[in-house]
């Protein structure tokens, strides 16, 4: 049977590869232990294992007997390192419960510290540690820790009652508080428990470590921790680790304190200790933006012109003892750490070690660097970089030639600058972001329960909390722009109002945050595109010579086309033309083709619009010259072009000299009960052979046109949208033959050109063989395919997806990440068979899946020859694609 409980520190063996398994004892876990074996200071501990979470989550919610014996020998191994018995009124051992998943999750559970404390055990801690105000303090942290994470009382009652202990004795930190005060009111505490909850606050530590252990187990499924899971993309079924350890204590005087270090700066990459720590204080008083932290080192202090003492001052020694695991860390892990740290009595503790979580600026420059120092190689510093975290790049920053109505300054904790309305709760947040809204959530201080709120907001502004807070650390994971601690605010939630400096604003006015340098301005600044240099364009180089993918771009403007050439697309994937066709010059002449009564009203209509396309291919090509351009004739239905209110049908009947009620008869003819299933791609093309004559022509003639003018014209791929069988592919190839035929002959210039077919119907999947007879490439259109696999609609699926994907019923959002089982299972079949009959053609993805990593490494797998992505996601797909290719 396997192991359930992995002991770590003190004389624990940690030969079972299991316990270096993330999966099996999750990051904080597995770390412990690997801390432990290679001889850092590690309080002793132990490890249940994720299996246990699982079976606990899938069972009846209660402990086995041989998990009870397991966790009763690991406790055992704590007290003979530590020398303490656990619940011993003398001489107590106190632990402290954390969950440890495989992949992080900043906030899915909060700590439980100083748990083993009671009424007989806290005197007991008095006497051994010789100060009564550390004990009750320590104490009252533990009923408020417990009550709120295990027993689920409102934290806000606790803080209530302690706010109002202050201001009755004019206190204005925690640490004026006396012994007594704090014995009162724990006592105040333990009553709030009882009142809310009917019984008294658990005595026995054993009752108490097995509550901890069942609501570590429990925040695997609370809404939090799955809102965390969708939004980053991580399995639902992998479970958390829960890790005990024996408590060692930042808050036992001047001598002691607590913090949490980054051996490298996550904003920026810099190769400089970075961190925050207080003295005389507990873990959570830093993470959770209680107190302001201070600076680790002494250049930092002094660069921020800060009074206190940096630790680096003041406990010279612990500092030296910390700047030596950090290059130790960073040396065996290598790549940038995420240390928690606890001095007790001017001794060094490690707490935790995990792969740091940065900005995307701060990646590339720690792969890069770390390429250069040697740590890595350019392949490993490929796969360290997320694809999507670029995305945090590829998007303008405020102008520094603007202007700027600064209301305060907080602290730089997320790069990047935002604009938007104030809201000031999560809920709100998501509801305005919702109905087309550019939000800034504004709070005090954000807790894991902010989540959704966070994902929606344009930015995120704290009153409270330092660099390392959860809105710090969570926002920049989000690549999302944050200034915290900016102590200028202040929130009246009632009112829904807050004070920024001197300046009243209330919720739904605008503001924008500069994360870089952490003003807060009033109104909207204007922004400037990014420089894709530097680190950028060498892990980029670095990507482009490892991939086997091309990749391309989806556009249908000059505009477009020229920011996927600077972000490095090798082609257009998808060029929509009905884009072109909502242009206000020429909507007219559209709705007057649509609506004609015959083949030559429609001539008549499409004669107007020709020069117009010529014009729009002429300067796509002119940017993609020498580049394959994939160009999809008309697809949508063609009520989409219609009017529909009077004025716009009034102005139709001006230019056509028809009735207004006979252009609304005719548009009620053309009115269909499901348009995605109906008349619209090649059925267009069959019924009315005139559209796609117009369109071919004017892609030859631009072609043409772009030949002459250069000497080099790209290679058109025109593209059959909505095929199902190899006739209509058969007819429509050759009215595109005999088009180009005609305007070669015209023109006296040829250009090379192929011609195929967007697979967006499970049944092109299954007859590929078959079509691609017809056609000299395919491009996987997944937007589509996927719902006419699914049978479920893009634009209406929201309301449901989410719980779909809660529910495990997909793994993912399937119109974000591509449904390998069954959509994927058809594009690999018609891969297969469309090879089978035609070895060399050129297959390639053109749907919003093309910029998505996972997908894109299907495509690798699969074989295909390109993806094609939104020119903003063109540096995602290549590096998604270079990963790809290393995996394989």
């Amino acid at each position: 049977m396997s192991t359930s409980v992995y002991p770590f520190g003190g004389k624990a063996a940690h030969d079972d590869p299991r316990q270096g398994d993330k999966t099996v004892t999750g990051g904080k876990g597995a770390n412990l232990a690997e801390m432990a074996s290679i001889g850092l200071p590690v309080p002793p501990g132990f490890t249940i294992t994720t299996e246990q979470c699982l079976a606990y989550l899938a069972g009846d919610k209660t402990f086995d007997d041989s998990l009870r014996a397991a966790v009763a020998s690991a406790v055992a191994h704590i007290e003979q390192s530590v020398g303490k018995t656990f619940g011993d009124a003398a001489d107590p051992l106190l632990v402290s419960v954390r969950s440890g998943a495989a992949i992080s999750m900043p906030g899915m559970m909060d700590t439980v510290l100083n748990l083993g404390l009671n009424d007989e055990t806290v005197e007991g801690l008095a006497k051994t540690s010789g100060d009564a105000r550390f004990a009750w303090d320590s104490y009252r942290r533990f009923v408020q820790m417990y009550s709120d994470v295990v027993l689920g009382v409102d934290h806000g009652l606790f803080e209530e009652a302690l706010e109002i202990t202050k201001e009755d004795n004019g206190y204005y930190a925690d640490t004026e508080l006396s012994a007594e005060e704090w014995q009162a009111l724990v006592g105040e505490f333990k009553s709030i428990v009882e009142r809310e909850l009917g019984e008294p606050f658990p005595q026995d530590p054993q009752a108490q470590l097995w509550g901890a252990i069942g609501a570590v187990f429990d925040s695997w499924d609370t809404d939090r921790a799955k809102i965390y899971r969708r939004l980053n993309d991580i399995p639902h079924d992998m479970g958390t680790a829960v890790n005990v350890q024996a408590m060692v204590f930042g808050n036992m005087g001047d001598s002691s304190a607590t913090g949490v270090a980054f051996t490298r700066d996550p904003a920026t990459g810099e190769r400089a200790y970075y961190g925050e720590y207080l003295i005389n204080a507990q873990g959570e008083d830093v993470v959770a933006g209680i107190r302001t932290p201070q600076y680790l080192t002494k250049d930092a202090r002094e660069a921020a012109g800060a009074k206190p003492l940096s630790m680096e001052e003041a406990m010279p020694d612990a500092y030296g003892e910390l700047a030596r695991v950090f290059d130790l860390l960073e040396s065996h892990y290598k790549d940038m750490q995420d240390i928690e740290f606890t001095v007790e009595r001017g001794k060094l503790w490690m707490l935790q070690t995990r792969t740091g979580k940065r900005t995307a600026k701060a990646a590339l420059k720690m792969a890069v660097d770390m390429v250069g120092e040697g740590l890595i190689d350019e392949k490993e510093a490929v796969r360290r970089v997320d694809p999507m975290a670029l995305d945090q790049l590829l998007h303008p920053t405020l102008d520094p030639k603007a202007k700027r109505n600064v209301l305060t300054t907080g602290l730089p904790a997320s790069p990047g600058a935002a604009a938007g309305r104030i809201v000031l709760d999560a809920d709100t947040a998501e509801q305005w972001s919702q109905r087309g809204d550019k939000v800034i959530l504004v709070r005090v201080e954000t807790s894991p329960e902010d989540i959704h709120g966070m994902h929606a907001a344009q930015g995120i502004l704290t009153a409270r909390g330092g660099m390392t807070s959860h809105a710090a650390v969570v926002a920049r994971g989000m690549g999302r722009p944050c200034v915290s601690g900016a102590s200028g605010v202040t929130i009246d939630r009632e009112a829904r109002t807050l004070r920024i400096g001197s300046q009243e604003l209330k919720e739904g006015d605008e503001v924008t945050l500069d994360g870089a340098n952490g003003q807060v301005m009033l109104g909207i600044v204007p922004t400037v595109k990014p420089e894709l240099a530097g680190d950028f364009g060498t892990l980029m180089t670095w990507a482009d010579k490892l991939r086997r993918m091309k990749v391309r771009t989806n556009a249908e403007t000059p505009e477009d086309c020229r920011m996927a050439r600077q972000f490095g697309a090798e082609g257009i994937g998808l060029c929509r033309t009905e884009h072109m066709f909502f242009d206000a010059g020429r909507i007219s002449a559209v709705r007057q083709m649509i609506l004609a009564e015959d083949e030559s009203g429609r001539r008549k209509a499409l004669d107007m619009l020709l020069p117009e396309q010529r014009a729009d291919f002429t300067a796509i090509f002119e940017v993609m010259t020498g580049l394959p351009c994939t160009i999809r004739l008309l697809d949508p239905p063609l009520h989409e072009f219609l009017p529909t209110q009077d004025a716009d049908f009034e102005e139709l009947a001006d230019a056509t000299g028809l009735g207004v009620d006979h252009l609304k008869r005719r548009a009620g003819e053309l009115h269909e009960f499901n348009p995605m299933l109906g008349h619209r791609g090649c059925r267009l093309g069959i019924t009315f052979p005139e559209i796609y004559e117009m369109q071919a022509r004017a892609i030859f003639e631009a072609a043409c046109a772009v030949q002459k003018e250069s000497g080099e014209a790209p290679l058109p791929e025109i593209m059959i949208p909505l095929v199902a069988t190899k006739r209509e592919l058969e007819l429509l190839r050759a009215l595109v033959d005999r088009v180009a035929a005609e305007v070669f002959e015209e023109q006296g210039e040829r250009v090379d050109y192929l011609v195929g077919t967007m697979i967006e119907l499970p049944r092109a999947a299954l007859m590929a063989g078959e079509i691609a007879n017809h056609g000299e490439f395919f491009s996987f259109g997944t937007n589509d395919l996927t719902q006419t696999t699914l049978g479920v609609s893009r634009d209406d699926s929201a309301r449901f997806l989410a719980p779909y994907v809660d529910k495990g019923i997909f793994p993912r959002d399937p119109f974000v990440s591509l449904d390998i089982d069954g959509v994927g299972q058809l594009v690999e079949m018609a891969t297969e068979r469309g090879r089978a009959t035609r070895p060399d053609i050129k297959l390639g993805i053109c749907g919003e899946h093309g910029g998505d990593p996972a997908s894109i490494a299907f495509c690798e797998k699969v074989g295909l020859d390109y993806v094609s992505a939104s020119p903003y996601r063109v540096p995602i797909a290549r590096l998604a694609a270079a990963q790809a290719a290393l995996k394989d």
